[in-house]
């Protein structure tokens, strides 16, 4: 019965308003890269945690007021380890072994991106061309759109990514809300774009100045942003790209 029913509304549909056959493969390829870069950042952010409140702890000489750094962990995980059963040395040899692991999943999450840049490189390198995307915010970006037909328009893509604007006029004045709902795993590179840009694009400063002396806040300003961002991927993601929206 499902199939029938599928076949009558499909076939009254035009050829162009069909959906595109999945590419499982290329796709398993991202979602497993990306799946276990999640899984090493959060075990790096839980190591560095951890070290830095053990540092903070017991006094090895070394000044943790602040975010533990690059030289800070590298000169920990070259310390010697002891064999004596003191406190001090249990202590000393866990801040090691901490660092080392650290040091370990930074190597990790340096192959992880290589590898995640050749697989957006091979599907869809037009996105890598757009400022502020690299290799995780493009992988991210084109999990959620998957494949053609899947989102039916740019406006149903933001919707998606949680950057549609929601209404909150009142009186004469007109503002709108920064839309809390949506795909919050889609909606955080597009975060990171804008700020990127808000950075180093002259286009996007330009608009930010602009903006601004109308009396608009950051907060508008990055809603704005984020809505012009997820247009701009859409648009770029169903542009003419063999490698995506071949059948």
């Amino acid at each position: 019965m499902d199939a029938v029913a599928m076949a009558q509304a499909a076939r009254s549909l035009e050829l162009d308003h069909l959906c595109w056959p999945r590419q499982a493969r290329d796709r398993t390829a991202l979602r497993v890269l990306t799946a276990a870069r999640d899984q090493m950042s959060g075990e790096r952010t839980r190591a560095v945690n951890a070290l830095t409140a053990l540092l903070r702890t017991v006094d090895f000489g070394v000044d943790a007021r602040r975010a533990l750094t690059t030289t800070t962990i590298a000169t920990i995980a070259a310390w010697r380890t002891r064999n004596n059963g003191t406190t001090m040395v249990i202590c000393r040899a866990e801040a090691i072994r901490l660092a080392r692991r650290i040091r370990a999943l930074d190597a990790e999450l340096a192959a992880n991106h290589t590898a995640l840049q050749q697989a957006v490189s091979t599907q869809a390198p037009q996105l890598l061309a757009l400022p502020g995307v690299g290799a995780v915010v493009a992988a991210t970006v084109l999990l959620a759109w998957s494949h053609p037909g899947r989102i039916r328009s740019e406006a149903a893509f933001a919707a998606l990514a949680g950057a549609s604007p929601l209404p909150a006029s009142s009186g004469n004045t007109t503002r709108y809300w920064l839309n809390r709902g949506g795909d919050r795993r889609l909606n955080r590179p597009l975060y990171t774009v804008a700020l990127v840009r808000m950075g180093h694009d002259a286009r996007t400063r330009d608009y930010v100045a602009r903006r601004t002396s109308e009396g608009r806040t950051k907060r508008e300003i990055m809603r704005s942003l984020k809505r012009y961002i997820s247009r701009q991927l859409f648009r770029t993601l169903n542009g003419a790209n063999p490698a995506i929206s071949s059948t």
